[in-house]
């Protein structure tokens, strides 16, 4: 057996183990502290909202036990299965050319690993978010939904594709070089064209209609020297009864959403505050920085790429066996596809940069509105959300680009305590 093979197989074992442990222990931790509120939250949310969140979080977290085995499944499938020297082998009998053959082959994968996904995703929208009292889609728009995804995907993806194929093959040695160069332009791209063209196919935006609030949010923007293209509500009430807010775009583009489910439950000096931390997110560069760090890390993946397509082990170790080297389309569905594999244990590198930024938006927010209110809706959100306030701290470490709420709101208390001794 080739090594790099054993190598791949012991590596996907242990992601694999790894995910499934990280669940267990998330699902053992969760379940020990279910009938107990945290004392942090003992006097704002009661005993039957604490259970309900740790029921949600459990049953979506079970869910993922069959994903990751039929991940893994897959990805072996698909490698030293020889899955993909078969879908290879048939696409050549249609197309001689290098190009459209390997459109056609990632395309085909893509589409097999998307059509995979919608039997846990109608799952979950359908029983969990349905069990929960959070779903609010019907049969017919998750299918319209889908459509849609699929066909901005092809429409947006194909020229993509097709130049970064072009650019492998015709450019010599520092074509990942140019390529990252058309990735950069390409990101830029969505998000100016986001906000105006891409958001509006899937839920409605209307003009943030409260005079009173509108009237406080401006001066906040004023105040922290922010300006945006318009303050606009989106009908998330029509999928789900999640709430959230968010910015989007950039430059002339930028915009400040509300989901109309969170308008509906926080209180104004709440919502304040919870834009007040976004808008720390901008004041203190983090959008940029991870814009930055994005482009940083594809440039870096781009550069190994590079290295590994010219080497004939990089095919062979993976169960691919091809007629010359590089192989462009080849060499670009098995990196990304045994990428994860191989990063998965760095995860939490990304988690803790994340959090970083999270407490320096909630440090923003307690400086230009309430630390108090912060915490208020913070708790709303949590309960309305029902997310679970005892996590498992290393399940959480892996996955969670924000703290734990426990952690978040001793945080903000602390400021609230430094503030008062001030």
């Amino acid at each position: 057996m080739h090594i790099f093979t054993i190598v791949f197989i012991l590596v996907l074992m242990l992601t694999t183990l790894a995910q499934l442990w990280l669940a267990t222990r998330h699902i053992r931790h969760i379940t020990v502290n279910r009938d107990q509120v945290p004392d942090a939250f003992a006097s704002q949310i009661d005993l039957s909202a604490h259970q309900k969140a740790a029921d949600y979080t459990c049953a979506k977290v079970r869910l993922s036990y069959p994903g990751i085995l039929l991940n893994a499944g897959l990805l072996l499938v698909l490698t030293l299965g020889g899955g993909l020297e078969l879908l290879s082998d048939f696409w050549h009998s249609w197309f001689s050319d290098s190009l459209w053959h390997g459109m056609v082959l990632i395309f085909s994968v893509l589409a097999l690993l998307s059509i995979v996904e919608i039997p846990f995703n109608y799952y979950r929208t359908f029983i969990i978010e349905q069990q929960y009292g959070f779903n609010k889609m019907t049969p017919a728009m998750f299918f319209t939904d889908l459509v849609k995804q699929y066909a901005l995907g092809a429409l947006l993806g194909a020229p993509l594709l097709l130049s970064v194929l072009w650019l492998m093959e015709k450019t010599g040695d520092n074509w990942w070089l140019y390529t990252w160069l058309t990735w950069i332009g390409f990101s830029l791209f969505l998000l100016a064209v986001y906000p105006n063209w891409i958001a509006p196919l899937f839920n409605k935006f209307s003009p943030l209609e409260n005079d009173l609030l509108k009237a406080r949010i401006e001066n906040l923007l004023q105040k922290c020297g922010f300006e945006s293209s318009g303050l606009f509500v989106m009908d998330g009430s029509r999928r789900s009864s999640h709430g959230n807010a968010y910015f989007t775009g950039f430059g002339k583009t930028k915009r400040i959403v509300f989901f109309d489910t969170l308008l509906n439950r926080l209180e104004a000096a709440e919502i304040e505050a919870v834009l007040a931390h976004e808008l720390g997110h901008f004041k203190r560069h983090h959008v940029i920085k991870r814009i930055m760090l994005s482009f940083t890390a594809s440039l870096l993946f781009l550069w190994v790429l590079g290295y590994l397509m010219q080497q004939p082990w990089f095919y062979n170790g993976l169960g691919v066996q091809v007629t010359e080297v590089p192989s462009t389309a080849m060499a670009l569905l098995l990196f990304f596809l045994v990428m994860p594999v191989f990063t998965f244990l760095l995860q939490p590198l990304s988690s803790i940069y994340s959090r970083k930024h999270e407490f320096e938006a909630d440090e923003y927010a307690a400086q230009q509105s309430s630390a108090a209110d912060m915490i208020q809706a913070l708790v709303k959100m949590y309960q309305d959300n029902a997310a679970t306030l005892t996590p498992d701290p290393l399940h959480s470490t892996f996955y969670d680009s924000h703290p734990p709420a426990a952690i978040r709101v001793a945080h903000l208390n602390k400021i609230i305590a430094m503030g008062a001794a001030a």
